[in-house]
């Protein structure tokens, strides 16, 4: 009997877990240790992924065959839509302008995230893909509702600057639920799901040299 998508999904979340270390720029920023740079910088490489990854995630969307993945991938590119524009206050409370912002060079270690995510759009079955974005979601959300924690007690930064880790730090049952919807559709048409594992580890691991890169950014 093949494995259920949600039997898949859990099993991928287990192995993540079991792997997963703490988040240096958290872990700095709830402290108050972590220098305005590297918050800024987080806005900087942030204000080039989102258009990246809705443009990957659109492209999922075109590829997929089960409308839960077409409804998955549509819904994720819409909110990178509405979370571009939270960007520039949140660097402007770091201390970075719009000129700086603008003109800021990337670190290759943060763009490698998503560098992955526009080789999965390009390669990889859809709902193995959506599986393996969503085994990190509560992760993700977790980091962005400490950070907007760390940021407003140790930094005094407003709502206005911490609109965009709000905005993940939300719960996401919705799209959770529509990827398992997709995968099943999938596997039980006969498709083979199992590379979602990789997947997942490959989103994962590049997601905490994301974390590390801008830990290491001296104040």
């Amino acid at each position: 009997m093949s494995e259920t998508a949600r039997a898949l999904l859990t099993d991928i979340q287990t192995g993540i877990a079991a792997g997963a270390g703490p988040n240096p720029l958290v872990a700095a920023v709830t402290t108050g240790r972590a220098p305005l740079a590297a918050v800024a910088a987080l806005a900087a490489e942030e204000r080039i992924i989102v258009p990246a990854d809705q443009r990957a995630f659109l492209l999922l969307a075109a590829r997929s065959e089960e409308p839960a993945a077409v409804r998955f991938f549509t819904g994720l590119a819409q909110g990178e839509g509405l979370v571009q524009p939270m960007i520039p206050p949140l660097a402007a409370a770091a201390g970075m302008g719009g000129e700086a912002l603008a003109s800021y060079e990337p670190r290759a270690g943060c763009q490698a995230y998503p560098s992955i995510v526009a080789w999965l759009a390009l390669n990889a079955e859809p709902a193995a893909v959506a599986l393996a974005l969503v085994s990190n979601f509560a992760a993700w959300g977790g980091y962005c509702a400490e950070l907007a924690r760390g940021l407003r007690e140790r930094y005094g930064f407003g709502d206005d600057a911490c609109a965009f880790l709000d905005f993940f730090a939300e719960p996401v049952t919705e799209p959770l639920e529509l990827a398992v919807v997709a995968a099943q559709a999938a596997i039980d048409s006969g498709r083979d799901l199992g590379q979602a594992r990789r997947h997942a580890r490959l989103l994962h691991e590049n997601e905490e040299l994301f974390w590390r890169t801008l830990a290491e950014i001296p104040g």
